[in-house]
């Protein structure tokens, strides 16, 4: 499928599509689609990335060295390779195609993320998406946490030729394990060759991310690496020809405003600045076996 020229007018169950910014980190493509002027969140998901696909040669990784995050829960979801989450609570996980880590940051916590050394040797393959949950109001400054949820504990729905994971929340009448702090829709969608998915308006704010493949959203082609937004109330079909995976995501709208700087959310600047004073002193905390950790930016990149 062609992409959709920018001037083609949207079907009514689409209200934007997102286009990506993408950049390189360590040899291998990031596209970032959250937050965007059209959508600073769908949900409570306010930031979106897709890392790779990417071959790396032996001895090449990824190594995210410590750094701090307040009022989010950071979501990764591999669909190739392996990272090692460490973090200021004393979590170690290796997390591996298919399985769900969900930190929850709340008051603050402090991670790092790397590529394990078997993986290194041979030369890694990275392949994924990592969101960020924005925490609502009454939960953003509760204790940190982590959760690690294998891929086979997770619902699996078959409808009309399309494999759904819930990764976190609820979909087509299956909840994951995961906790939430209010509604989500988190899924990954595999659709076979001609099939197609109604996707009904359960959530009040809902995305369709496309990770590879082909797909259309009521006869709309979605371009590959972006993120179409749905109109609220609208069921919307979503169709393939020769095959596609793609991320459906949203929830309840949040209540209050969202402030983003650098790896911090929260719903005031005094919060974020009491965090950068934080991790600029070193007392957010620190990871049992990790010596490094990244400064805070002169100036806000996020």
């Amino acid at each position: 499928m062609s992409p959709v020229p920018e001037s083609s007018p949207l079907p009514e169950s689409v209200r934007a599509v997102l286009k990506p910014s993408q950049r390189d980190i360590g040899g291998f493509a990031v596209r970032r689609v959250l937050p965007a002027l059209a959508a600073r969140l769908v949900g409570p998901f306010i930031f979106f990335d897709h890392m790779g696909p990417a071959a790396l040669a032996p001895g090449a990784g990824l190594d995210v060295r410590p750094h701090p995050h307040i009022g989010l829960a950071t979501v990764t979801y591999l669909f190739e390779g392996a990272i090692v989450h460490r973090d200021s609570i004393g979590s170690v996980q290796t997390i591996v195609p298919g399985d769900v880590n969900w930190m929850t940051a709340g008051r603050g916590i402090v991670h790092s993320e790397r590529t394990p050394p078997e993986e290194r040797a041979r030369g890694p393959r990275m392949h994924g998406i990592q969101t960020w949950v924005a925490l609502p109001l009454e939960h953003e400054t509760i204790e940190p946490a982590f959760e690690h949820h294998a891929a086979a504990t997770l619902p699996r729905i078959e409808r009309g030729g399309v494999t759904l994971d819930v990764i976190a929340g609820s979909a087509f009448g299956a909840r994951s394990p995961v906790r939430t702090f209010s509604p989500t829709l988190y899924a990954a969608a595999r659709f076979a060759p001609a099939s197609a998915l109604a996707l009904d308006a359960e959530h009040d704010e809902r995305g369709v991310y496309l990770v590879d493949g082909d797909l259309a959203i009521d006869g709309m082609p979605l371009p590959l690496g972006h993120m179409a937004v749905l109109s609220p109330g609208e069921t919307a079909t979503l169709a393939s020809t020769g095959g596609a995976t793609a991320m459906l995501l949203g929830g309840a709208k949040l209540t209050g405003e969202r402030f983003i700087e650098w790896n911090f959310v929260a719903s005031s600047r005094e919060k974020i600045e009491a965090a950068k004073r934080a991790w600029s002193e070193q007392t957010m905390g620190r990871i049992e076996g990790e010596t490094e950790w990244i400064p805070l930016p002169e100036r806000p990149h996020r």
